[in-house]
């Protein structure tokens, strides 16, 4: 079979000497999809970058990247842009980092049309209004004249596959393309990009830290780690014998939704601590739109955590999981309703210092972007050192002392404690932003998409930290996550959403098992399967 992408002995190295990429070699067919798999830091991004000239600057190329017949490394400027625009094109992992928001799409797409086809204004916009039809937008021509921030992130992300198609490359390079989106959104975003696939021949290089999505798409997968290429081959064989034990170990810490037998489900019950931590009863919230209808984005909210508990909440984007999370940490006052921890009553907000300070100490809630929560001019030391020092009245010295405490129990050290967060990576500004959460040891810890952009090594520490935690201090967990394997290890009980309203609530193992509502079986359908399993 001929080579698209033929990648032999590739190192990078910068100016200091630092050597990232060491002797990586891959291929990629036309209409074959190769997964690039491993953890945050392993050259994935850095190696598909490569493909097409963009490294960083003073760096020193070495090995050979051939793209369709023709080489890469030292090859002129012109040659570069003329790869990227008719032989190769590349998917973010963030679609809103890619796009002007104050441009519409149309004039995201009719722009690369125009002034790199060649095409008139007539035929750019006819030829974008096609490709947003390919990625199956359900409106092409009403949604050639809207904004990004009138979009969701799924449908963003099809307008980023869009975009990648205008120039009809050869080769698709995806990078994380659907690690922040709901199950249901990721399942139709693979689906269109197989059609695309199929339909042009085209060649992939997908990377993603999710082994199961790539156990689900790839033909064949490459394995890295530091730089270097642990393990490649088969799909199929790589997953189900890895020979590598960095392999093994990433196929290990990587949570399933496969479920165990129900026998010992009512002696779990039995078992739970008695008493709720958490109550929630009637929790209604309306969001009021200038020129648009009332959104109804909670609707009599029912649920409860027994004290030590968990529970999990499950749902697309838009069903109303972080207002209803909001609400119960008291970042969102309920239009009715009733919110209470510990017995005590949360539903209105606290109105003195002391009050505030009191009700901090009983809940924390960890949010899904840590880059938004945390103060790009204080380093990640002296974030968790002031929770320290306001809520447990800590000297400095013992403040300093139990803040490199918590950033190692998350697999952090001493030398992140002067780090701001714009030099370290997604993983680590989470790890930094749950370290913070935990400080002042709340009773209840909400956590909204908390894991979703870590490696599944990083993960599973995590999940490995709150259920020690659990463990030992008897701290009460809500989990909000679009990836049903992370609920069904942490929760005992998970509650379904769907817009605004809990349609399903119960063990989490019998949800996964035996879904009730045909929206919970929507959800256990789109979860990725190895590709092996769905064909048998």
């Amino acid at each position: 079979m001929s080579r698209l992408l033929d990648i032999d002995g590739l190192t990078l190295e910068l100016h200091d000497g630092t050597r990232l990429l060491e002797g990586i070699s891959l291929s990629v067919a036309p209409g074959e999809t190769v997964g690039l798999v491993g953890e945050s830091g392993s050259g994935k991004s850095l190696t598909a970058r490569t493909v097409l000239g963009l490294v960083p600057e003073r760096s020193r190329l070495g090995g050979r990247v051939r793209l369709d017949g023709r080489e890469v490394i030292g090859a002129p400027a012109r040659d570069i842009l003329d790869l990227r625009r008719h032989a190769a094109a590349m998917i973010f992992q963030d679609p809103r980092a890619g796009i002007n928001p104050m441009r519409t799409i149309g004039d995201h797409l009719t722009e690369t049309l125009r002034r790199c086809e060649g095409k008139s204004a007539a035929e750019a916009r006819a030829r974008a209004i096609e490709l947003l039809a390919d990625v199956q937008l359900p409106r092409p021509e009403e949604h050639f004249g809207q904004y990004p921030h009138e979009f969701s992130g799924g449908m963003l992300q099809r307008v980023m596959i869009a975009g990648a198609l205008t120039s009809s490359p050869k080769l698709l390079i995806c990078d994380e393309p659907t690690t922040a989106l709901d199950v249901t959104t990721q399942a139709e975003i693979v689906r269109v990009l197989v059609e695309l696939r199929e339909r042009r021949g085209m060649g992939m290089l997908f990377i993603t830290h999710d082994l199961n999505l790539a156990a689900s798409l790839c033909d064949r997968v490459v394995v890295m780690s530091r730089g270097r290429v642990e393990e490649s081959g088969d799909a199929r064989r790589v997953f189900t014998a890895p020979e590598a034990d960095y392999t093994r170990r990433l196929i290990e810490a990587t949570p399933s939704i496969a479920v165990r037998s129900l026998d010992g489900e009512a002696e779990a019950d039995a078992s739970a601590p008695a008493g709720p931590m958490l109550e929630v009863r009637g929790l209604d919230k309306q969001y009021q739109l200038r020129g648009r209808p009332p959104v109804h984005a909670v609707v009599e909210a029912e649920l409860e955590i027994p004290r030590g508990g968990s529970l999990g909440v499950v749902g697309e984007s838009g069903s109303g999981k972080s207002t209803l999370a909001r609400m119960i940490v008291g970042l969102e006052q309920p239009d009715r309703g009733e919110v209470r921890i510990a017995g005590r009553e949360r539903s209105t907000a606290p109105r003195s210092r002391a009050e505030r300070i009191a009700h901090a100490k009983s809940v924390q809630m960890v949010f899904q972007d840590p880059y938004l929560s945390l103060d790009p001019r204080i380093p990640a030391g002296r974030a968790i050192q002031d929770v320290l020092r306001l809520h447990g009245g800590l000297d400095r010295v013992a403040a300093e002392a139990r803040a490199l405490e918590l950033l190692e129990a998350v697999g952090l050290g001493e030398r992140h404690l002067a780090a701001r967060p714009k030099t370290l990576s997604g993983g680590q500004r989470q790890r930094v932003a749950i370290a913070r959460a935990l400080a002042i040891e709340p009773e209840l810890l909400v956590m909204d998409e908390a894991t979703s952009a870590l490696d599944v090594s990083v993960q599973a520490q995590v999940l490995d930290l709150v259920a020690q935690l659990r463990a030992q201090r008897g701290l009460t967990v809500l989990f909000i996550s679009h990836d049903l394997g992370v609920v069904r290890r942490v929760c005992e009980r998970a509650v379904v959403m769907r817009r605004g309203e809990i349609v399903e609530q119960g063990p989490s193992e019998r949800l996964l098992r035996e879904p009730e509502h045909p929206y919970t079986r929507l959800l256990v359908d789109s979860v990725p399967r190895p590709s092996w399993e769905a064909a048998a």
